[in-house]
Parts: structure tokens; C-alpha cells; sequence
């Protein structure tokens, strides 16, 4: 069975999909991407701000689902260019522990959704 994982602490949906679902122990977000969740608007002040942004959507659902970074065992980062790599890598380590660490693919797209430079997904498990 599901349960569908929504806070206003994160961005609504822009589309016909949830923040996140939980089946049994296991969390599935949605790929989160730089709206403030407050003003509905784009943070796309550098690559830093936003990914920052982004992985304070990501700690909001988490959150909701009442669990934390500790809890997530795989990620997934889109970037709309590799050469924002080590930037957007600087960012998301800062909410890990390096011995916890989830499992993680980055990956190069042609476009993001709203044509943002990155997007990340999490898998969580209680």
C-alpha cells in the first residue's frame, strides 16, 4: 500500500505527480528542483544557491515522511551541464556523512524541467 508525502515546507507539484510516496519502509521523492516553496519562485541566483535550495526540498519531504538524510540510500542528481560536477558535488556532500553516504549516479541531460541546471531524486528507508 502507498501513502502520498506532501508538506507545503517544499514545493507543490508542478505537474500530475506527489512530492514523494511511501510504500512500507521505503520513500521515493520526486525529483526536486530550485522553487522556494514559500514564494513559488526560481532560486537561481548560482549553481550553489540552487542546488542548495534543492536539497532543502529534499530535507522538507524527507521530513514529512519523518525520516532525514540519514535515511536515504540512493540519490539521483541531474545536471544540465557536467561542468557544474564538482560545484553541485561541494553542496550535496555537506548533508551527508561520508562513511553513510547513499549510492548515487549523476547524470547530463539536454534540459531540465522550467530549464533549471539541477534536479535530484532520493530513495529513503526507515
Amino acid at each position: 500500500m502507498k501513502k502520498i508525502i506532501t508538506t507545503p515546507q517544499a514545493p507543490a507539484p508542478i505537474g500530475p505527480y506527489n512530492q514523494a510516496i511511501l510504500s512500507g519502509n521505503t520513500l521515493y521523492t520526486s525529483g526536486q528542483i530550485a522553487i522556494h516553496p514559500e514564494t513559488g519562485e526560481l532560486v537561481l541566483d548560482d549553481i550553489k544557491t540552487e542546488t542548495t535550495q534543492v536539497m532543502n526540498n529534499l530535507k522538507a519531504v524527507l521530513a514529512a515522511a519523518d525520516m532525514t538524510f540519514e535515511n536515504v540510500i540512493k540519490s539521483t542528481i541531474f545536471l544540465s551541464d557536467m561542468k557544474n560536477f564538482s560545484l553541485v558535488n561541494e553542496v550535496y556532500g555537506t548533508y551527508f556523512n561520508d562513511d553513510t553516504a547513499p549510492a548515487r549516479e549523476t547524470v547530463a541531460v539536454a534540459a531540465l524541467p522550467k530549464f533549471v541546471n539541477v534536479e535530484i531524486s532520493v530513495i529513503a528507508v526507515k
